[in-house]
């Protein structure tokens, strides 16, 4: 059977919709950085997730492309994930993002090197903005998020009372940053059912014991 991140880190792929304090891992990712709305059809976030998508199958695909990967297994490519850089404002052409696919351990940083190669040559895309990076989130809140982005400000304002009440502050900067797991396909679901982790890095507040 496929491997399953959703399955296999349920914690962290499929949390209940109330917030929760979590620690969170380093984990390995094929990566696009960039600038601009989201929402824009045919802009810089919607070319990232193609290039995204057309590395992690070309990997998931090694084996077929002759392509052998020490420690292959067959498995379910994951959700994707945004990191925000900057998130708040009602100007989103100043967005600043890290559009991502999680990766099995065994993909090594050559691995993604050589899928960002062949994916461009079989597809005829420009793969050269993906890469392999590494992040490790560390002590986070997170919840689940159902319905449109832009209800989420009441889930981020649950999540702020619960860190406050045990002692915590919000610790986003430039390298810790907002995180997004988009579970549903929002081409096929309706907004109302939309369903999205929401993960932020805290830290303990000042004058509270360790």
């Amino acid at each position: 059977m496929p491997f399953d991140f959703k399955k296999a880190y349920r914690a962290l792929y499929q949390p209940k919709a109330r917030p929760e304090l979590v620690t969170v891992p380093a984990a390995n990712y094929v990566a696009v950085r960039g600038q601009g709305d989201p929402n824009e059809p045919g802009g810089a976030y919607q070319t990232a997730i193609s290039v995204l998508y057309a590395v992690a199958y070309t990997l998931k695909m090694s084996r077929r492309a002759g392509y052998h990967m020490e420690g292959y297994f067959d498995y379910v490519v994951p959700p994707l994930e945004g990191f925000w850089q900057q998130g708040n404002g009602a100007d989103k052409s100043v967005f600043r993002w890290i559009s991502a696919l999680r990766l099995p351990d065994f993909v090594a940083a050559e691995d993604v090197e050589w899928a960002r190669e062949a994916a461009g040559s079989w597809k005829g895309i420009d793969c050269s903005a993906a890469v392999f990076w590494t992040v490790e989130e560390g002590l986070c809140v997170q919840s689940l998020h159902v319905g449109p982005f832009d209800t989420e400000p009441a889930t981020l304002s649950a999540m702020e009372a619960l860190l406050c009440s045990e002692g915590y502050a919000w610790d986003m900067g430039k390298s810790r940053l907002h995180h997004e797991i988009y579970l549903t396909d929002p081409r096929r679901t309706p907004p109302e059912k939309w369903r999205t982790v929401l993960r932020c890095p805290i830290r303990q507040a000042a004058g509270t014991a360790e």
